[in-house]
């Protein structure tokens, strides 16, 4: 991270005059800083077993929140450019100066940022969890029940409510820079649901130190590792459509903030959309074999002699990132060895009209990595304008059995 600041820093250097612009964050010596911080914030979760579209969201997160984090550290930096006479310092001037920025920002900040982004990881990975069960479980607050836990968060420990009341949307853990608190399920029949009002009044009490309310957000309820509102944002920023992504909305940005995160969410957009492009492009190659596979199922009253599509192919990678947490990308060239282990479980019609001539499905079941998922077979009947009439079968989707 110093070995790029300096780099950042010559950027800042070679601009004309002494004065910040906002376009300045677009540079590549500065996009390579903010997404080398933002990698540092990921790898604090990338052992954490969440879904691919939570990972991509709570990354996205970490993105801005490194932009933003790092506008302020120029325009901190943009003063130090010129000496007290008005005259421009040399760069080794400059960087000296600058150096207490770096040592702040990125080393004694960062380390707190750290552990907040690998708290809210955790806890958003849990609520995924959470929310496959649905209201069948409570949840219960609970601290790390020892001698270094706050007070304040101590008034916070055994509240029990549903996953759905309110209370979790602005009390769920993590409440503050390092806190160790979390939340587990618990059975309604072993305790006590608290009274909802006594609850927010315990919560308010044990984040009364967060004044501004910056950490009053759910991080799986919102896909964000670090909340909208935060020590480099303000607080309208909390529900600003361009912080929330909306960029096709007529926006004039009002200030140099604004305008800066108009630049970041335009920027993640284009890295995602690149990411997922070079990504997509790997996996479908690993895939490929699949298509000269066939795999003869047995199911009631016949046999499926089931193969492989590109554009089956292309939904199943897509799956891997929204339908399933059990599946991993790296799985997917697998699959005809995980068809071939199913058993047939059932089969159905149609919900609803569909336009890409699929008329049936055939689902099976398998155990992958150890928990079991379910294969979702397709029926395709084309019918040609020759009179004949020609019907494939091929692995659809993927969705986790729970």
């Amino acid at each position: 991270m110093t070995d790029l600041f300096t780099g950042m820093m010559k950027a800042v250097f070679n601009q004309e005059g002494a004065q910040f612009t906002v376009e300045l964050l677009e540079t590549p010596k500065v996009q390579e800083f903010i997404g080398t911080h933002a990698q540092v914030l990921d790898s604090s979760f990338e052992k954490v077993e969440m879904s691919d579209i939570m990972r991509r969201r709570l990354t996205r997160s970490n993105y801005i929140f490194s932009g933003m984090k790092t506008f302020h550290e120029l325009n901190e930096a943009f003063p130090s450019l010129l000496d007290e006479n008005g005259n421009r310092k040399t760069f080794e001037q400059f960087l000296n100066d600058v150096r207490k920025i770096d040592e702040t920002y990125n080393q004694n900040y960062l380390r707190a940022e750290f552990n907040f982004v690998q708290s809210s990881a955790e806890m958003a990975a849990k609520w995924e969890r959470f929310m496959e069960d649905g209201d069948r479980y409570n949840l219960q607050y609970r601290t790390a029940g020892d001698g270094k836990v706050r007070p304040e968060h101590a008034s916070m420990h055994g509240i029990t409510l549903p996953p759905s009341d309110s209370f979790w949307e602005e009390f769920y853990p993590p409440n503050g820079w390092n806190c160790r608190c979390t939340v587990v399920q618990v059975r309604k029949s072993k305790y006590p649901t608290t009274a909802h009002d006594e609850a927010i009044a315990l919560g308010e009490l044990g984040t009364g130190k967060d004044a501004k309310g910056i950490f009053r957000f759910n991080p799986g309820k919102e896909g964000k590792a670090m909340p909208d509102y935060n020590p480099y944002t303000i607080r309208r920023c909390k529900d600003c459509d361009i912080a929330n992504g909306k960029l096709k909305l007529a926006f004039v940005p009002d200030n140099e903030l604004c305008a800066a995160c108009e630049i970041l969410q335009k920027c993640v957009g284009d890295r995602t959309k690149s990411q997922t492009a070079i990504e997509r492009t790997h996996y479908m190659h690993e895939m490929k074999p699949l298509l000269g596979r066939k795999v003869e199922k047995t199911i009631e009253g016949g046999r499926l002699n089931v193969g492989f599509t590109k554009e089956g192919n292309k939904h199943l990678f897509a799956d891997t990132f929204g339908r399933t947490r059990i599946l991993s990308k790296e799985d997917l060239k697998d699959l005809a060895t995980y068809l071939e282990n199913a058993e047939y479980i059932d089969n159905s019609a149609l919900t609803h009209p569909r336009t890409d001539n699929i008329e049936h499905f055939y689902y099976f079941k398998v155990q992958v990595n150890g928990r079991w998922v379910r294969l979702n077979v397709a029926k395709k009947v084309e019918h040609y304008n020759n009179g004949r009439t020609y019907i494939s079968y091929f692995l659809y989707s993927v969705n986790d059995i729970v």
